[in-house]
């Protein structure tokens, strides 16, 4: 049986995994103080895994494909988002250091093939049906892959550890996420029949049909990455192409290799060389991004 569509739920589970991740973060910024800004975004992202479990959400994905949809892209792109933008940049670089396995797992070949991977595997129809058929155990472990596989893929475009990007490459990062992301909205919205045999024989909520619901759910979730995945690229193009304009003014050749100051040689080791040249400063919005690893690897590759 069906849960009624516009339930309100404690959800217990999500509930506690909720509220045992702000505590985290609060006992969290006793040590690691962060702006009014990161904290508001880690809020919000809190809200938002709330929400996904006990508004109405939660039951509506036992009827439509539209909203399981929504709810995954919740799960897998705007709380992870929100929550990585919510942790300092100290915190952050202590997390890499410490949790086991982060390091190897942010790295931008690994990330984004993970988030990839797990969005289309539970979107296709064995999977998405014994998840739903399965709501205390599969469709549980869905939702955490959702958002573990989302933490994963923006660590790299919002953090600096443990490895730094460029903004051109983050933007360049963002771009391949959209691009090979997004095929699976369209392709929901494209095909001729329903294929999720979960909803066959159950009632047409709001008076939509299996097929239109499908159409519906694909053009969504793909306007959706549209408007997310360019918002953050723009962004961080435009600053990219602001950084070089600025180098070109100040007399460095936009592609001029990055070769570190007598100070960064002393702090890093002796394998750089200085030059008396320092590299361009960044906003405070965001880390600093030089395409040096923080463990003091090679310097700034070219642009």
């Amino acid at each position: 049986m069906r849960p009624d569509p516009y339930a309100w739920s404690l959800h217990p589970a999500a509930t506690l995994g909720v509220l045992l991740l702000v505590l985290l973060y609060a006992l969290a910024l006793r040590r690691f103080p962060a702006p009014r800004w990161r904290i508001g975004a880690f809020a919000l992202g809190a809200l938002l895994l709330l929400a996904t479990a006990v508004t109405p959400l939660e039951p509506l994905t036992f009827h439509l494909v539209t909203a399981h949809l929504l709810q995954n892209v919740v799960l897998a792109e705007w709380a992870p988002l929100l929550i990585v933008l919510g942790v300092p940049p100290a915190l952050a670089s202590t997390l890499a250091a410490r949790v086991p396995g982060l390091r190897p797992l942010t790295r931008p070949a690994v990330a984004l093939p993970l988030w990839l991977a797990t969005y289309f595997l539970w979107h296709l129809p064995p999977a998405y049906d014994a998840a739903l058929e399965h709501p205390g155990t599969l469709l549980h472990l869905e939702h955490v892959s959702y958002f573990l596989a989302g933490l994963l893929l923006w660590w790299p475009v919002l953090q600096h550890a443990p490895w730094r990007l460029g903004d051109g490459a983050r933007s360049g990062y963002v771009f391949a996420a959209f691009v090979l992301g997004s095929p699976l909205g369209l392709l929901l919205a494209l095909l001729p029949s329903p294929i999720y045999d979960f909803y066959a024989g159950g009632e047409e909520l709001w008076g939509l049909a299996r097929l239109a619901d499908q159409q519906i759910a694909g053009v969504t979730m793909a306007s959706e990455e549209a408007v997310v995945f360019f918002a953050v690229f723009f962004f961080l193009f435009a600053r990219f192409l602001r950084d070089e304009e600025r180098l070109e003014l100040e007399g460095v050749p936009a592609h001029a290799p990055f070769e570190p100051t007598a100070a960064t040689v002393a702090t890093l080791g002796d394998g750089l060389r200085p030059t008396g040249r320092t590299p361009p400063a960044e906003p405070a919005s965001l880390p600093p991004m030089s395409g040096r690893r923080v463990d003091g690897g090679a310097g700034r590759s070219p642009p």
